[in-house]
């Protein structure tokens, strides 16, 4: 469906709004592909349509929600009155909140981003099936220690959606996305190791094949005869694979919804030092070059450049329409919704830090001795969001000399994030863009404890 088909079925909800109510309604339509390829041969192949209305109502606080299929090339009136219905007697059952409402228009200008590629709607499926054997292939073949893939993946996508609201949101798009990815697996003797590389881009002509299976044979590779290191304490340098998950966790305890719920070590210090003064983080979601750009936030509202820490000092959170009325401001234009089924929630769209002026290879010459976080495991479980307390796995390469050195695994970094922010002694100019809401770069920290044997 498209964009103006989606705009006419929410139109035709909110021309039914009644007095004393607000009314959203989120159509959306979302066709993929997903293909596995396994030892030259197709393991796995899904390609489905999926079209869906969500209705929101907000009456004297309350809120109810419903959502009905969507049936390309027609309207079924009955199915859409009936969900109206339905969230309307869902809004009489809900408890009720002074803040609860709809977003209203800001006059924030919306991007104009390239999120739609026609060049994917004209791609052939035995193209898809081929990248997808040819990831495979290249990595199965990429070095004598290779043993196997455990997985190579092509996937895209096309989606439309349509936000109309009954206080003047009226807004739709499209956008597209591809990807290739694997995850490798290397042995030497008893010894194994796993590895994962990765491309993406709007459509499949972006992707390159044979740079993600070169890096997920790479980090297979690079792990055997990693040993147990001693504990100490010691500078780690977090590749920006590693930094973005990191940002990821620190962007999301900047957020209204994290502030609100009392699980964000950071509120009530805006305006406050909470990091080093290299360190500026902001979520640029309109940036084009980032796979999860927007132009458009959860509530139709524009995304825009949100600064949330400069030069080390905190200057606010995300918000979407309910946070920022929750805590005295407004809008971000930050609101994320999961699907046409959720009320919003709020988050970054390419939450990332400022690039340095150092290369990796110089930021780890500047640290001298330390370790390259290549790895984390248990982040978010490693991690206490109310107190920023830290323990999480890590595997890596050693700094000797400041000079890459010997593998290392089986050990667990600790610290809190708050210390961890305070102690950065460099940042890269390497920024990575992920196929998720977060950027890295090369962060070298100082003072963190390494435990090992």
């Amino acid at each position: 469906m498209s964009p103006d088909e989606l705009l006419a079925v929410a139109d035709g909800v909110i021309d039914q709004t009644q007095p004393g109510e607000q009314l959203e309604a989120v159509a959306t339509w979302h066709s993929e592909t997903e293909v596995r390829a396994y030892e030259g041969e197709i393991e796995h192949f899904v390609s489905a349509d999926t079209a869906a209305l969500g209705i929101r109502v907000v009456r004297d606080g309350r809120q109810g929600v419903s959502w009905t299929p969507l049936i390309p090339g027609r309207i079924d009136a009955a199915g859409i009155a009936e969900c109206l219905a339905e969230a309307r007697d869902n809004a009489r059952f809900g408890t009720s909140d002074p803040h609860a409402g709809l977003a209203e228009p800001d006059g924030a200008p919306v991007a104009d981003l390239a999120l739609f590629d026609e060049r994917l709607a004209s791609t052939s499926t035995e193209e898809k099936i081929r990248l997808a054997i040819e990831l495979e292939r290249l990595v199965r073949t990429g070095h004598p220690h290779m043993v196997g893939v455990e997985s190579a993946d092509y996937a895209d996508a096309v989606s439309a959606s349509a936000i109309v609201s009954s206080t003047g949101i009226r807004t739709a798009g499209h956008e597209t996305s591809a990807f290739v990815g694997a995850w490798s697996l290397a042995a030497d003797g008893d010894e194994t190791t796993t590895g994962f590389g990765f491309s993406v881009g709007r459509a499949a002509e972006d992707l390159d094949v044979e740079s993600a299976a070169a890096e997920a044979v790479e980090r297979a590779i690079r792990m055997l005869g990693a040993t147990k290191p001693k504990s100490e304490r010691l500078t780690v340098v977090l590749h920006p694979y590693v930094t973005s998950q990191f940002i990821a966790l620190i962007a999301e305890m900047l957020s209204g919804e994290s502030v609100t719920r009392g699980r964000s070590p950071f509120a009530d210090r805006v305006g406050e030092t909470i990091a080093a003064p290299s360190f500026t983080l902001l979520d640029d979601a309109t940036d084009p070059l980032a796979p999860t750009a927007s132009d458009l936030d959860g509530e139709g509202l524009a995304c825009r450049t949100v600064p949330l820490v400069t030069n080390g000092v905190l200057q606010g959170f995300l918000h979407n329409a309910y946070t920022g009325r929750s805590l005295g401001t407004v809008s971000t234009g930050s609101a994320q919704r999961g699907s046409h089924r959720s009320v919003p929630g709020v988050g970054p769209r390419v939450a990332k830090v400022q690039p340095g002026g150092l290369s990796m290879e110089q930021v780890i010459a500047q640290v001298g001795e330390g370790i390259v976080v290549n790895e984390v495991a248990g982040l978010h479980s490693g991690v206490n969001p109310v107190s920023g307390d830290l323990s999480v796995g890590v595997e890596g390469i050693r700094i000797r000399g400041g000079e890459i050195a010997e593998a290392i695994r089986e050990a667990t970094i600790g610290s809190t994030l708050q210390r961890m922010l305070n102690d950065i002694v460099a940042v890269g100019s390497d920024l990575t863009y992920f196929p998720w809401e977060s950027c890295g770069v090369t962060l070298a920290i100082a003072d963190v404890t390494l435990s090992g044997s």
